[in-house]
Formats: C-alpha cells, sequence, structure tokens
C-alpha cells in the first residue's frame, strides 16, 4: 500500500488541495491520517475515494450527495458511468484505480474499447501518455508502489509489443534509420517502445536496442548501423548531474547522427544542447520528424 501526499491527490484528481481540505472539514467526507508532525497521509482507498468523488463531480453530481453516498454505492455509481462513453479524463481516472486495484480485467476493458473505437495510436496519445505523464512523476519519487509500478507498464508495455508486431512491414523511399536505446541501468521502457511503434508506422527503419545499453555497445551498434538518428529516454539514469556530461559525450561520439532526447531528467530541465540534438518534448514532435 503506497502513501500519498495531499499534492499528490491533487496532481493524480485534478481536485486543489484547498478544496479536499475544505471537503474534509465540511462534509467528513475524507479522513486522512497525520504524521507525529500533522502533515496530512493518504493510502490508496483515499485515492480511489477522490478519484471517484473526482468523476462523479465531473457527471454532475454535487459534493453535498456525493457526501451522503457509502464507499459502495459510490463505486457502483462510477462504475455504472464508466460502462457509458467516457471522456478522456474520465478514463485516465478509470485507469488510475485499475492500476491502483491491480484490476487487469479492468484495465484490458478500458484499453480495448478504446484501441478499437479509436486506433491504437489516438489510445496511446490521448489516453494512455496523459495517464504515464500524471503519474510518472509519483513513480520517480517513490509516491507510487513497485507494484502498481510494475502492474501497470507491463499491461501497457504488452499492448504496444502486440501492436508493433502487427504493422506492416515496408519502408517508404525517403525513410530514415533510427536506432533506439536507453543508457545502461535505465528500465523504464514504456516511451521507447512507443517511439519504436510511431517510427515504424511512418515507414522508417528502426534498430532497437532496448533497455540498459552500455555506452560501448551503442558505439558498436552506431558504427554498424550508422543511424540518421539516435533516440534515447532518460528518465532516472544517468542521474541529473550527470546527463549534460552524457548528452555531450553522445555528441562528440555520434557527430553525424541527430540525436533526439526525451525523458524526465531532460524534458523542462537545464540542459545545454549540441548543435546535433533535439529535445522531445512530446509525441507530437516525435511524430513530425517520423513524418518528414
Amino acid at each position: 500500500m503506497s502513501n500519498y501526499s495531499i499534492k499528490d491527490l491533487e496532481q493524480l484528481s485534478g481536485i486543489k488541495a484547498h478544496t479536499l481540505r475544505i471537503w474534509e472539514q465540511r462534509y467528513n467526507i475524507i479522513a486522512p491520517k497525520r504524521t507525529d508532525t500533522n502533515i496530512r497521509t493518504y493510502d490508496d482507498q483515499d485515492l480511489k475515494l477522490v478519484l471517484n468523488i473526482s468523476l462523479l463531480k465531473d457527471h454532475g453530481y454535487k459534493i453535498s450527495e456525493i457526501s451522503r453516498m457509502t464507499a459502495d454505492e459510490m463505486a457502483r455509481e462510477v462504475i455504472t458511468i464508466s460502462d457509458k462513453k467516457l471522456n478522456y479524463p474520465d478514463q485516465i481516472h478509470a485507469l488510475t484505480i485499475s492500476m491502483i486495484d491491480l484490476d487487469e480485467d479492468r484495465f484490458e476493458k478500458i484499453v480495448s474499447t478504446n484501441i478499437l473505437q479509436f486506433g491504437f495510436e489516438n489510445t496511446m496519445i490521448h489516453i494512455i501518455y496523459p495517464f504515464l505523464s500524471r503519474i510518472g512523476t509519483l513513480w520517480v519519487t517513490g509516491s507510487i508502489g513497485p507494484a502498481q509500478e510494475h502492474f501497470i507498464t507491463n499491461l501497457i508495455r504488452q499492448k504496444i509489443i502486440v501492436a508493433i508486431d502487427g504493422q506492416v512491414s515496408k519502408q517508404r523511399p525517403s525513410a530514415k534509420k533510427y536506432l533506439l536505446y536507453l543508457p545502461e541501468g535505465e528500465m523504464h521502457e514504456i516511451s521507447l517502445l512507443f517511439a519504436n511503434y510511431i517510427i515504424r508506422a511512418r515507414y522508417n527503419k528502426v534498430v532497437y536496442l532496448g533497455q540498459s545499453l552500455p555506452f560501448n555497445e551503442l558505439a558498436f551498434a552506431c558504427e554498424v548501423h550508422k543511424p540518421d538518428y539516435i533516440f534515447t529516454a532518460i528518465t532516472s539514469v544517468p542521474s541529473n548531474h550527470e546527463v549534460q556530461p552524457y548528452i555531450e559525450r553522445m555528441s562528440k561520439q555520434f557527430p553525424h547522427s541527430q540525436l533526439l532526447l526525451t525523458g524526465y531528467q531532460v524534458v523542462g530541465q537545464d540542459i545545454t544542447l549540441p548543435t546535433n540534438a533535439t529535445v522531445i518534448n512530446n509525441i507530437e514532435d516525435l511524430i513530425r520528424i517520423a513524418s518528414v
């Protein structure tokens, strides 16, 4: 079971911390635990409760009405709403609850329904990626437990691999060669896998080297393949103070390749980019490059 701060709940639910405190005082709708220094802490059940409240409010229920519901009544109302067509924020809430409960059936229903309706790429862009972005910081800071992280990322990973395997193997005349890898020690593979899908879907060539690749092996692969682009995602490794030297080393080692960099340690950070490096701030940036 994980412990969350009130700021964690705000980030995951979209409900302001100030509003949560008012609900606690006025309606006694949520009862956080407190540390020895009187700081509010919340568990998985509290997070589920707040996510359910948020979804019900978004569908016209008044907070005074919600406060009179039992937890079971609230859950039944949420399931009834969830079985109808949901908007993207609702589905992100539903995915978060499936992660908290380690509920594979619920995950499968949400994702498969959307893939059938909107296609795999749109489901990833509009639902899975915002969901991962919303909870990504919590993974890095340890607010979400390893079991929950492994559960949800492995389910998403399986979906992406199936989608990659289902792609038609062909290349367009102007196809570029992309080499994809994660630095040694880096295991967060979701963004790399989806980049693989995006690039292949635009009929480019991909050399996929996967997780935790030592730098000397990267140099060997680049010597063999001479890629036009090298794509990597730096989420936790190298650490913050090592990212700049690592990027400079890449630039010097591979001057004839364009470096495409993304991940928590790169996006929005104070990185000085070499002339042959570009930060991929969002998936639309990669789609634009891969489509040229």
